[in-house]
């Protein structure tokens, strides 16, 4: 794969320490975990104000470096270093302290520590936020939908309040709880980065701003909004509007899918290569929630010059396809 050539060198002295100490890394979602918990540890996971985040590392730097500077303050839980596709770092990470002593000495010993010479790191207490804020929704959007939705794209989501959108005329905002800062990061990651749309809307993801929460706390909730159960049943979507013009392909599908009563399909795309002759890859993932499986794979698409980017091409591309699963022909 044409990623294994880039930093090879620091990549081949990560897999060498890893084999020598048998430290265990597992890859997940953009990020590169050990721990959580550490072989033998025994008990419950570290309480809130054990954890500090580690900015502005250099790239080719990976945990054989930084797990044994971090583990000379106290005993790690859990050392998370996040990854580009390429397999370089993204330049930031989170340590997690057995206790808040060592999360203290962390950020007394590395803040502003050169790892390397001009090369100062940032060490300071992670804020554990949990709740991420969602704006752009399309107003046909139930809470049931977007539930379903989350649930297939993200983990740990508690809570989903809907909102009139306090920025955007005929649109929603969701507010959503998930059950840690890690499964909130990983969510507003995967949403973001996923280019998401829902009901042919972009949605803006970000961390709900303590003013804007006081702003909703203030409005009146919409009366879908409710606690997210514990099981895993999927809601049914409401029978969508009466035969509107269908102006492209995407049009096309979601009609279709609305009326088969299969709800609003949910578009994630990734550029993952880019040829010098213009061309693009992409993966894409399409859930539609009234199917049990996503559809996903890869495409390779042009921009058409006509204003749309590729990741707009990428959905029309993909839409096509499944179009064309579900049995419709295109006129």
């Amino acid at each position: 794969m044409w990623t294994n050539s880039i930093n090879r060198a620091n990549k081949m002295a990560l897999l060498a320490w890893a084999k020598e100490t048998g430290i265990d890394l597992v890859q997940i979602n953009g990020q590169r975990r050990y721990g959580g918990p550490p072989p033998g540890w025994v008990g419950n996971p570290p309480p809130a104000g054990t954890e500090v985040f580690i900015g502005k590392l250099p790239q080719d730097m990976y945990e054989n470096v930084l797990i044994p500077l971090f583990q000379r303050v106290g005993k790690l839980y859990e050392f998370r270093l996040m990854m580009t596709f390429s397999g370089l770092n993204r330049g930031f990470a989170y340590a997690k302290y057995s206790n808040r002593r060592g999360a203290k000495e962390a950020i007394a010993a590395f803040n502003n520590f050169e790892v390397r010479e001009g090369c100062a790191i940032v060490v300071c207490k992670s804020t554990e936020k949990c709740e991420l804020s969602v704006d752009g929704l399309a107003t046909s959007v139930s809470r049931r939908e977007l539930e379903a939705m989350l649930r297939r794209v993200t983990e740990g989501v508690l809570s989903i309040t809907l909102y009139a959108s306090p920025c955007q005329k005929r649109a929603q905002l969701a507010v959503l709880k998930y059950s840690s800062h890690q499964a909130a990061a990983m969510a507003k990651k995967t949403l973001m980065e996923g280019n998401v749309r829902l009901g042919g809307l972009e949605m803006r993801v970000d961390w709900l701003n303590p003013s804007l929460k006081q702003k909703l706390q203030s409005c009146k909730e919409k009366p879908s909004s409710s606690r997210v159960p514990g099981g895993k049943s999927l809601g049914v979507p409401k029978q969508a509007p009466p035969s509107p013009v269908l102006r492209n392909v995407l049009d096309h599908l979601n009609t279709l899918c609305q009326r088969r009563c299969l709800g609003t399909p949910l578009f994630i795309t990734k550029c993952v290569q880019a040829n010098r002759n213009g061309w693009l890859r992409f993966w894409c993932r399409v859930v539609i929630p009234g199917c049990p499986v996503p559809f996903s794979g890869f495409t390779w698409v042009r921009q058409d010059g006509l204003g749309r980017s590729g990741h707009e091409e990428a959905k029309v591309m993909v839409a096509l396809q499944i179009l064309r699963m579900l049995g419709c022909q295109l006129t």
